[in-house]
């Protein structure tokens, strides 16, 4: 399979959090740029489109939005700077 994308995801294993409407959910970061992220989920079963992932370990908090959803895997754009 090639990556067509312009900018190389980095793969990274990382723990983070999802957030939205009070609820928290845990997830793994397994790759990222600085437009985007692949997170892997227990359940993508009730997380919205628009969320808020925390990577604690980076100090690193970013509004997302899902670009596509696989199973129990999320494509996300970070949205906002």
């Amino acid at each position: 399979m090639v990556d067509k994308r312009s900018i190389p995801r980095k793969r990274v294993f990382k723990a983070g959090k999802i957030t939205f409407g009070g609820a928290v959910i845990d997830c793994t970061v397994r790759n990222q740029t600085v437009y985007g992220a692949l997170l892997e989920v227990e359940s993508p079963l009730g997380i919205p489109r628009h969320f808020v992932l925390d990577i604690a370990v980076d100090q690193f908090r970013r509004e997302c939005e899902i670009a596509w959803m696989k199973e129990k895997r999320l494509g996300v754009v970070f949205r906002g700077g």
